[in-house]
């Protein structure tokens, strides 16, 4: 079972895109939280994401990994795939 992905986005975000596209390359299915113009949303991922409100925010099985830099950081080190294999048990 894979990892389960969350990923909150700004649809015209270059770094949402960039991130989401790493996912899309690794063959990873995720789900997609827009917050554009919705300051609810903004408001849940901020808490979840231990305040930050820049986006894109992303979690894998429930752990807040960052944004757009920290997950190809994880990916370089070559720690993304192991946390993308573990599923969310």
């Amino acid at each position: 079972m894979a990892a389960k992905v969350e990923i909150y986005t700004w649809r015209t975000c270059p770094f949402c895109i960039r991130a989401k596209g790493l996912l899309k390359q690794k063959g990873v299915e995720f789900t997609e939280y827009s917050v554009d113009g919705d300051e609810t949303a903004r408001d849940k991922m901020a808490q979840r994401a231990n305040g930050r409100r820049s986006v894109p925010q992303i979690f894998i099985n429930d752990e807040h990994i960052g944004g757009c830099d920290d997950i190809y950081a994880l990916d370089s080190q070559g720690e993304l795939d192991e946390l993308l294999a573990a599923s969310n048990v």
